[in-house]
């Protein structure tokens, strides 16, 4: 997959991969993968052999027998309420953080998108490779990305497109941002996109050829004069390039939808939904990044 988050994780993995399998194996081996079952299922199920085993009557057994078996809510398991609430709350804080930010960038100066920048680097790469989710972590992982949000889209309305008096683009990109993820997850539960192992290899050379352009052409931007947008996406062929990253951060989107269903589906623990709902914060900085400096690039043209 795309996001290593998903893709390199024995939770949310393909179990294709062989990698992802093995990893699988070693954490469903560990006895503190799950939770126990709920008070007093053990003891009248679980339990009910061996010397000193509690007597169970026949009509026990038959309720028993005759109840619906246990929900994920029931058995501790992640579901998808719990990830849709722990995705919310970081949408929340960045949100907020990022208005904040917005607002304070004038003041503070354009040092404070290279700190947002850095620390979201910084924490997405740790909570990336932790083996169990960290909430404080994802957190404040999400504030440091509202920082650095906050602050690049300050600098594309007032810098490069004219400030207030123009189209609010940032307005533009939020609602962008949330209607490509809504229409990403129509068609993903459609089951018209699917996501299959030649999907999966498509988007990985994709986002890597992507990765390693924008590298380079954000390391030429120190040393060749452009619009402001880099020396290699100037004019039409930046816009061009913009709608593919854009594209790309769709497509990955559905694929972090495929983790996540695989994840509920596989039973894993509760407290995994962070680690899903960190993943698809991931994106969603991506796919607004991406959105706002297409229509920045727009705007600039008119």
């Amino acid at each position: 997959m795309s996001n290593p988050i998903f893709s390199n994780s024995p939770v949310f993995g393909d179990p294709r991969n062989p990698k992802v399998r093995q990893g699988r194996q070693q954490l469903t081996a560990d006895p503190s993968w799950g939770a126990p079952p709920p008070p007093g299922y053990g003891q009248s199920y679980g339990q009910g052999y061996g010397a000193g085993a509690p007597v169970v009557d026949s009509a026990t057994l038959e309720a028993m027998y005759g109840a619906p078996p246990a929900t994920n809510v029931q058995m501790r398991r992640m579901t998808y309420d719990d990830v849709v609430t722990k995705t919310g709350v970081l949408l929340a804080v960045l949100v907020i953080v990022a208005a904040v930010a917005y607002y304070l960038t004038p003041q503070v100066g354009m040092g404070l998108i290279w700190i947002g920048m850095i620390a979201g680097l910084g924490l997405g790469l740790v909570n990336a490779f932790k083996r169990e989710p960290n909430p404080p972590l994802i957190i404040a992982y999400a504030v440091a990305e509202g920082v650095f949000l906050g602050g690049i889209s300050f600098l594309f309305q007032e810098v490069y497109v004219g400030g207030a008096d123009v189209q609010p683009i940032v307005l533009q990109a939020v609602l962008a941002t949330f209607a490509t993820f809504a229409v990403c997850l129509v068609l993903f539960k459609s089951g018209k996109v699917r996501v299959t192992p030649k999907f999966t290899r498509w988007l990985i050379i994709a986002v890597g050829g992507y990765a390693v352009f924008s590298l380079a052409n954000f390391v030429l931007s120190f040393f060749v004069a452009s619009d402001g947008f880099g020396p290699l996406r100037n004019g039409a062929v930046g816009i061009g390039i913009s709608l593919l990253a854009v594209g790309l951060a769709a497509a990955s989107l559905i694929v972090d939808f495929d983790g996540i269903k695989r994840g509920v589906e596989g039973g894993v623990p509760a407290k995994y939904a962070w680690t899903a709902s960190f993943g698809l914060l991931v994106t969603l900085v991506w796919l607004y990044f991406e959105l706002l400096r297409l229509l920045a690039m727009l705007a600039g043209r008119d």
